[in-house]
């Protein structure tokens, strides 16, 4: 199962990407050198949304999608987002919604 999310960094800005543990990436964006230069000057970063889907493929175009987004477009779907349930370290949303 892979996962797009977005974080807020410490800046007000919003960094989104994808992963198939969204527990381990936030981990390794606030502590690690190893991933994501532009969150690491940013530090520390809050995620905000994410939407699980089926495949990297998804993933990845749902990605695209959000990252072609204004900022405000993308604080609309912060804003209409249900939190996450964390389960056994699996985030799984409440809604239950797939990217396409």
């Amino acid at each position: 199962m892979w996962f797009v999310y977005m974080v807020r960094c410490a800046d007000g800005s919003l960094y989104t990407w994808i992963t198939t543990d969204i527990e381990r990436r936030i981990t390794e964006h606030n502590s690690s050198s190893l991933w994501a230069k532009y969150t690491k000057t940013r530090r520390p970063v809050t995620l905000v949304w994410c939407q699980k889907c089926a495949n990297r493929s998804a993933a990845s175009k749902r990605e695209y999608d959000i990252k072609r987004m204004t900022k405000k477009a993308k604080e609309n779907l912060i804003g209409s987002w249900f939190p996450l349930v964390l389960c056994k370290n699996n985030y799984i949303e409440e809604t239950d919604l797939w990217c396409n």
